[in-house]
């Protein structure tokens, strides 16, 4: 099928751009264990700083001065409506029964009553918003988090929950799963991306005040909160080395 195509080659070309990377990595000092490369993660790192103070954070306080606050907030559940989908997804392949339950309600009843999830009626019915990936399923399954991998303009990320993305995407999101219009689906999916954006603004703001240096505060916050998602809330110290030849036990 044609997304298992997107998904084959999206996983191949990520861990072929790590190879190839990793090789040119820089000799001069012993890397971080998880992120082996730092020196390829901070160019990218430092572009992505370049295109966010340039183009998506001007664009994100635009779309934020510009929209009445419950637009914003509309379409604020509207996106998170959909990403429930991918949640819904993956609570089925991590095999919880509860909170796949809980999150098909929440589809159900913030699609239809929410008016297509733009008012957010399950979490006033104790339906919890809940946080499922691909890349939470592979480390579910045992798949190891890979080093550290900064994705242009996305951001941070690991190997596995590079692939985990690219995977969601293709046979998850419904935007491009269910939208016929090339132009329709693009434009929703640039809407959503800004819509994010419009909601770090005070987070990014905290961040450049805070952290000495950005990059490595970036890099632990993340690893942590997805250890912390893997596990449930539960996580041991620091998942298994990356390793892609050995078995999955």
């Amino acid at each position: 099928m044609l997304y298992e195509q997107s998904i084959n080659k999206t996983a191949a070309l990520l861990f072929l751009v790590a190879s190839f990377i990793s090789g040119c990595a820089s000799l001069d000092a012993p890397p971080e264990p998880h992120d082996p490369l730092e020196r390829y993660n901070r160019a990218v790192y430092k572009f992505n700083e370049d295109f966010d103070r340039v183009v998506a954070k001007p664009v994100a306080q635009f779309y934020q001065d510009v929209l009445p606050a419950p637009v914003d907030k509309g379409l604020t559940n509207f996106f998170s409506n959909i990403n429930d989908v991918i949640v819904l997804a993956n609570d089925l392949m991590q095999l919880k029964v509860e909170q796949s339950a809980q999150d098909l309600a929440r589809i159900f009843f913030n699609t239809t009553i929410g008016l297509l999830g733009f008012i957010d009626v399950a979490s006033h019915l104790d339906l919890p918003k809940h946080n499922e990936d691909f890349g939470q399923t592979l480390g579910y399954w045992g798949v190891p988090p890979g080093p550290y991998f900064v994705l242009p303009i996305f951001g941070p990320s690991t190997i596995r929950d590079s692939v985990g993305l690219g995977v969601d995407y293709a046979a998850f999101y419904p935007i491009f799963n269910r939208v016929d219009n090339t132009a329709v689906e693009w434009s929703l999916f640039a809407l959503d991306l800004i819509d994010q954006r419009a909601d770090l603004l005070g987070a990014s703001q905290l961040l450049e005040e805070a952290a000495l240096d950005p990059y490595i505060f970036t890099r632990e916050a993340y690893l942590q909160r997805r250890l912390n998602f893997v596990y449930d809330g539960n996580p041991p110290q620091k998942e298994e080395e990356f390793d892609p030849f050995k078995p999955i036990e």
